[in-house]
């Protein structure tokens, strides 16, 4: 049986393979800043509960995209497959999510975690003040944290997103409608 030749020129190949590695790098950086941010966020539920004998924190959930789902958002977007594009693009793909019980709870683990002195705050999107036409409620927030590696620290974005119970629950009802 002959072999099928190779699809791609010698120089294809080697930038796919570039591309595939460097894919690889960009995601396990974001899947280090999630294991940083996570850190933060149960030092701070620890706390809570010993200091203050409450904790705000009813739930945390954290996700990197998939390839797929960051190549259907690349796509959409019309961004070439270039990670440079891609990570000045594209910031959410690490995320966090903090389920709290009340509103106040929200602006007040917001506040705290944004306080500290390696998050840097890039963009704060109040949809409790100011809900989506649907009627979503959330906190969201995009912040860059440093993730330090053999080479040096590295500033990855991660979205944050804070609501109350009661959000979360309308929020995932709302998702399985429209997009299931």
């Amino acid at each position: 049986m002959p072999v099928p030749a190779d699809p791609f020129t010698p120089g294809q190949a080697e930038r796919v393979q570039r591309l595939r590695t460097e894919f690889s790098r960009m995601l396990m950086h974001h899947q280090f800043a999630i294991d940083e941010m996570l850190t933060k966020v149960s030092i701070l539920r620890e706390e809570f509960l010993h200091l203050h004998r409450y904790n705000p924190i009813e739930h945390i959930s954290s996700r990197v995209k998939t390839p797929r789902s960051l190549i259907e958002k690349i796509t959409r977007r019309g961004l070439p497959l270039e990670i440079d594009a891609i990570t000045a693009n594209i910031t959410d793909i690490a995320g966090i999510r903090i389920t709290c019980s009340f509103i106040a709870d929200t602006y007040r683990i917001l506040d705290t975690i944004t306080a500290q002195d390696d998050v840097r705050v890039v963009v704060v999107k109040d949809y409790i003040a100011e809900p989506k036409p649907n009627g979503y409620k959330s906190l969201h927030a995009i912040v860059e944290i440093p993730v330090f590696l053999s080479t040096g620290p590295v500033h990855v974005p991660v979205e944050l997103q804070i609501r109350t119970i009661a959000m979360d629950f309308w929020a995932s009802l709302e998702h399985k409608i429209f997009y299931k």
